[in-house]
């Protein structure tokens, strides 16, 4: 399975997750120049900006460690363009969900909110 592929496969596996958690999906994959957001979604009028890591199991890192500053930084700018380009007015939560894809076609999801916190 390609790198595209993987990510692909992690981010409906994430949406399908949080649309039984209850939240609501704004948007997947919105682009902004060079910036992109996994998913926008919003739950109990937080929105929510989250960055979904997917891997097959069978490598060497959790999906979560490939989430660096540098990756936070851009996340973040292009979360600032969204909020501004929608005009929301809402507290804003970033969140990860890490999948591990798993040999027998299963998966494993850790969801953490909260996991990166921005200095507005």
């Amino acid at each position: 399975m390609s790198s595209i592929r993987i990510g692909q496969r992690g981010e409906e596996i994430a949406a399908r997750f949080l649309l039984s958690e209850g939240f609501d999906l704004l948007h997947r994959n919105w682009r902004s120049g060079r910036y992109e957001l996994d998913i926008v979604a919003r739950k109990e009028g937080v929105l929510h900006i989250v960055e979904v890591k997917s891997r097959k199991a069978d490598g060497l890192t959790a999906p979560e460690e490939a989430m660096t500053r540098k990756k936070f930084n851009a996340l973040f700018r292009a979360a600032q363009q969204y909020v501004a380009l929608y005009r929301i007015d809402a507290d804003t939560q970033f969140d990860l969900i890490a999948v591990d894809l798993l040999p027998d076609s299963t998966h494993r999801l850790r969801y953490i909110p909260n996991a990166m916190v921005p200095r507005w």
